[in-house]
């Protein structure tokens, strides 16, 4: 998998919700829920897309907040990869009215 180039990475943070930034070697967003059982349920379903595509975040939770870093570990860097779990991440997102 190859690196993504700066310009390439500013093409794609276009295409993701724009609560994405560019940290570094990562692409991050941290999303604020109701409770800790909605930040909960949101981890569960990012999780089954995550291993479908075999591509796991760097995440933490803490109560109702919710910080993801993504990358590509093998790249060491900003991939494809990361922007396609962005967005799925974002269409999950939608699904909890009050964010």
């Amino acid at each position: 998998m190859t690196n993504l180039s700066k310009q390439e990475i500013q093409d794609r943070m276009k295409e993701i919700d724009v609560l994405w930034v560019v940290e570094g070697k990562f692409i991050h967003r941290e999303i604020i829920f109701k409770n800790f059982v909605e930040a909960f349920s949101f981890m569960t379903a990012v999780a089954i897309i995550a291993e479908k595509s075999d591509h796991h975040p760097n995440w933490k939770n803490v109560y109702n907040k919710v910080t993801i870093d993504l990358n590509t570990h093998d790249a060491d860097g900003i991939t494809i990869k990361d922007f396609q779990l962005a967005k799925g991440i974002d269409q999950i997102v939608k699904n909890y009215a009050n964010i």
